[in-house]
């Protein structure tokens, strides 16, 4: 009842991302159940069907992925003081939160499984003709139970990566009477002379009865530099996994493999082939944070002036952000560009098919959904830093002109990265 309550409070915008999500939920779930009607309708071909199954993996990726992002940017279940005193504390929060988007990817699989019905006749008694009759299978009847369980796939994996993601961490340093006296520096004295730790002179030092109070720590040195924002630690691992799997694609265009095919029917590709896609897209989400941070770097080298020096700054702060989720889409890019080059070069000219149509959708759109989203809470994260520089007389020209200035950056970057690394995963396809 809670989490229905913070739902239907909720801002609209907030209520849009939540029906983006059950669209996106509704999708995928028409995807598992036309693999569950092929496997009805061809069951003397289980391996193309079980294929089928394995091809909705990326759908159900994207659909999670971008289930928790708004999760994560949900205002309504962010911690807030005074909330643990009436019992909304991290954990209740983030159990709230993983109830709201399991009710919302179970909307979208409840829609998903009434238009499947529909489509085969056994609401209306008039099942659909023409290419989804393929895998409507509307002259067997369906297994109730399959179909749940396979409609169970998304609510349950968002709901768990949610928890996971806003599981409460207690980042509070644990510090112990002894480890205080152990490590207390000399406190100067009333006369400049430095007491030892632990003695009656020492403020650290335990009266024995009283309470244990914890060490106060020293005032900010108001003229102190602003600490520098470290590189993400991913950018070497994903390099590492990029150029994994670039080369598992090289080798899979000089040496036969295991074939399998690809969805709509185009062509059969080496399953090497789709080991080092599956390895270049997380190779690009794990890089995205790095290559952000160092965009931002490269704004402020050569003697930065003040918009340059303010959009790098930004930049670095929301590489982490906002890094991630353009990895993505760079990922699903440089898919999509190979994707068409091999159905260009397909000799029987193929059509995409319906599945196939709503599977490249259901990916491209939560992953753009994702970095829109990211970008969205990135833009409120930084509003009270908006909001003083405009107190101190900074033009709203300069804010927009380093906006602007920050997304020439990143396109600058992972554009001509996104076509290059397009081309050398098309290139084992057409060989």
């Amino acid at each position: 009842m809670l989490a229905l309550r913070l739902a239907r409070g909720s801002h609209p915008g907030v209520q849009l991302r939540r029906l983006l999500v059950a669209t996106a939920s509704a999708a995928t779930g028409f995807l598992l159940l036309g693999t569950l009607g092929h496997a009805l309708a061809h069951q003397d071909t289980p391996g193309g069907s079980a294929l089928r199954l394995a091809w909705c993996v990326a759908p159900l990726a994207a659909t999670v992925h971008f289930a928790v992002t708004v999760a994560r940017t949900d205002p309504g279940t962010r911690p807030r003081p005074g909330l643990s005193a009436i019992g909304l504390g991290p954990a209740r929060l983030m159990a709230v939160s993983a109830t709201t988007t399991a009710l919302s990817c179970t909307l979208g699989s409840m829609l998903a499984l009434l238009f499947f019905l529909h489509l085969r006749g056994d609401l209306t008694g008039m099942p659909f003709d023409g290419d989804a009759s393929d895998f409507l299978a509307s002259d067997h009847p369906l297994p109730l139970p399959a179909a749940l369980t396979l409609l169970t796939l998304v609510p349950v994996a968002a709901s768990v990566a949610v928890a996971l993601v806003l599981r409460p961490r207690d980042v509070r340093p644990r510090r112990t009477a002894g480890s205080r006296a152990a490590g207390a520096a000399p406190v100067p004295q009333g006369d400049g002379t430095p007491s030892a730790p632990g003695s009656a002179t020492d403020p650290s030092a335990s009266t024995p009865g009283a309470p244990d109070v914890p060490a106060q720590d020293p005032d900010p040195d108001p003229h102190a530099l602003p600490t520098p924002h470290p590189t993400p630690r991913d950018l070497p691992w994903g390099i590492a996994v990029l150029a994994a799997g670039l080369a598992v694609e090289a080798y899979a265009a000089r040496a036969p493999h295991t074939r399998l095919a690809m969805p709509g029917g185009a062509t059969d590709s080496p399953a090497a082939v789709l080991v080092g896609w599956t390895l270049t897209a997380v190779g690009l989400a794990l890089a995205g944070p790095g290559l952000a941070h160092l965009c931002g770097r490269l704004l402020q080298a050569v003697r930065p002036g003040a918009l340059r020096l303010l959009a790098g700054r930004v930049l670095m702060e929301e590489a982490t952000r906002i890094g991630r989720p353009l990895g993505v889409v760079c990922a699903v890019a440089s898919g999509a560009y190979a994707m068409i080059v091999l159905y260009d070069d397909a000799a029987d000219d193929p059509s995409l098919g319906p599945l196939t149509t709503l599977g490249a959708l259901v990916v491209a759109g939560c992953a753009v959904a994702t970095l829109l989203t990211a970008a969205a809470e990135a833009r409120r994260a930084r509003a009270d830093t908006t909001a003083a520089l405009v107190r101190l007389g900074a033009p709203a020209t300069t804010l927009r002109t380093a906006a602007g200035l920050r997304a020439a950056a990143l396109l600058a970057l992972f554009a001509p990265l996104t076509f290059l690394i397009a081309e050398l995963a098309a290139l084992p396809l057409t060989a």
